[in-house]
């Protein structure tokens, strides 16, 4: 109850009523103190004006066309007219106006010598006067008002002041009744009115009530009105959006935060990991190189055969070394943003036809069957001599888990082009066992390898999908694997070039 008082729609609607009742209260106080001088004052206006223009008549008309004109005016203005020459009535409009007085010369001795009450007379000038009168037979009160005309004529004018009185109060009932329709509909009018101005008002505030529980989704609907409230709901829907645009990356940004706080105890296990896989890596190949070396110096073996088989052992692990260590190196590089690449168009088809060809001993002594059937050139914008280790390890990595499937091993290599998204997809598929889910996203870590046991007997250095993995991500390009029914499908995609839709 005590929030209904409180609301600013019905302090506006009371306070509108209240200036209304007012605004009738002083109407009505001012016309019954003000309306009845007024009119008096009118009327008073009125008779001098006809007293003057009586004047003019008998100048210029005789008696007979005096009389009709006189009619006429007592008719247009209820007035009572008589004229008296030599105490003679020589014109009357009303047979009992003269009787009502004493005599014709008490009249004329009053207005002789002004013998009336001074606050009874309107007007008195050059021979004329004007002033309020009771009758003595019926007790009225009259305007009454005495001229004297041309050849010692007296005129006398007569208006019941019964009419000023009728119409006054007429005026007054007529103005109670205007003053009550006029409150209902000024009443309906400020309660429209009150409404249509509060409305936007309740919906800012509710609006803001939500905003203080961090609800940001009720929006200010503006509308075609210039005013301030509307530039108020403006300003709060401006600041809204930008409470919101803060909040959300003070949550997006404590997210970071308490991310990177949980990663960074991971950030010490990867770095011990990272330790143990490059010691591992590192660890068989020094050994060997190691024993190898110390054989040959110890000269355990003497014949000639055995010493080179000795050196070509350390010398294919020393490679392998220099071979991890760079392409440690490189990825290292390429994580952190040290390498630019050289971007150039070049043929897909052809750098992948190489490829193949280069590692043809590797497919024929597995008796692998390549699928690839592109032809005509395809060219592409990236630097070739990383694209070409991105597809060479994805090539060796099928050449490497390819697993023989109702009889064959094949290795399926396909381009898919889609001009519109301006991308093409390399696609590399191989005969074999799908990977578990829960290594699709682990093989593109470093030194990760599915195999547990890390046999040697493949060659792998568990790099090369991490390297996969950064060339793609610096060209913000779609990288990934699919089990497929027989096998597995790693893709890339790179951006397409307009010399192909040239050629």
């Amino acid at each position: 109850m005590n929030m209904i008082f409180k609301s600013i729609r019905l302090k506006l609607f009371f306070r509108i009523c209240i200036i209304m009742i007012i605004i009738f209260l002083f109407l009505i106080v001012v016309n019954n103190a003000v309306l009845e001088t007024y009119y008096f004052y009118k009327k008073n206006n009125t008779i001098l004006n006809t007293i003057s223009n009586i004047k003019e008549l008998e100048q210029n008309l005789d008696d007979k066309e005096i009389e009709k004109k006189l009619d006429l005016i007592c008719l247009e203005n209820d007035f009572d007219i008589v004229i008296i020459e030599n105490e003679a009535e020589i014109y009357s409009s009303a047979e009992n106006f003269i009787n009502s007085f004493q005599n014709i010369d008490n009249i004329t001795y009053d207005i002789k010598y002004s013998i009336f009450n001074k606050s009874d007379i309107l007007y008195s000038k050059n021979g004329t006067t004007v002033r309020k009168q009771l009758s003595s037979d019926y007790g009225l009160n009259y305007i009454l008002a005495i001229s004297t005309l041309e050849n010692n004529r007296k005129l006398y004018i007569r208006f019941p002041i019964s009419v000023i009185n009728e119409s006054l109060t007429i005026s007054n009932e007529f103005l109670v009744i205007i003053g009550v329709i006029s409150m209902i509909g000024a009443g309906i009018y400020s309660f429209i009115i009150a409404n249509r101005f509060t409305k936007p008002i309740v919906e800012l505030r509710e609006m803001t009530n939500k905003m203080k529980k961090l609800d940001f989704s009720h929006k200010y609907i503006e509308n075609s009105r210039d005013d301030e409230i509307n530039e108020l709901g403006k300003n709060i829907n401006d600041l809204s959006e930008k409470l919101q645009e803060t909040i959300t990356r003070l949550k997006k940004s404590n997210m970071e935060l308490e991310r990177d706080i949980e990663e960074k105890s991971k950030i010490d296990e990867m770095r011990k990991q990272f330790i143990s896989d490059v010691s591992h890596e590192l660890k068989t190949p020094i050994a060997l190189i190691q024993g190898y070396a110390e054989g040959l110096i110890e000269n355990v073996n003497k014949d000639e055969e055995d010493k080179n088989f000795y050196a070509k052992v350390i010398l294919d692990e020393s490679n392998k070394m220099d071979k991890l260590v760079k392409r440690l190196l490189e990825l290292i590089k390429l994580e952190n943003e040290e390498i630019t690449f050289n971007d150039n168009n070049f043929d897909i088809v052809e750098l992948i036809k190489s490829v193949i060809t280069n590692l043809k001993v590797m497919t024929d002594e597995q008796n692998i069957e390549i699928i690839f059937k592109e032809d005509d050139p395809i060219y592409v914008f990236a630097d070739e001599f990383y694209i070409e280790q991105v597809f060479s390890n994805y090539y060796t990595n099928a050449i490497k888990n390819i697993i023989e499937v109702n009889g064959k091993k094949q290795i399926k290599i396909e381009i898919e082009k889609s001009k519109e998204q301006g991308k093409i997809r390399v696609k590399v598929f191989n005969t074999g066992k799908n990977i578990e889910e829960e290594n699709l996203n682990r093989i593109w870590t470093r030194f990760y390898k599915i195999d547990k046991s890390r046999t040697r007997l493949k060659g792998g250095t568990g790099i090369g999908l991490a390297l996969v993995k950064a060339i793609m991500i610096k060209y913000k390009n779609n990288y990934g694997v699919i089990n497929k029914k027989n096998g597995v499908e790693f893709y890339f995609e790179l951006n397409y070039s307009i010399i192909s839709d040239q050629m």
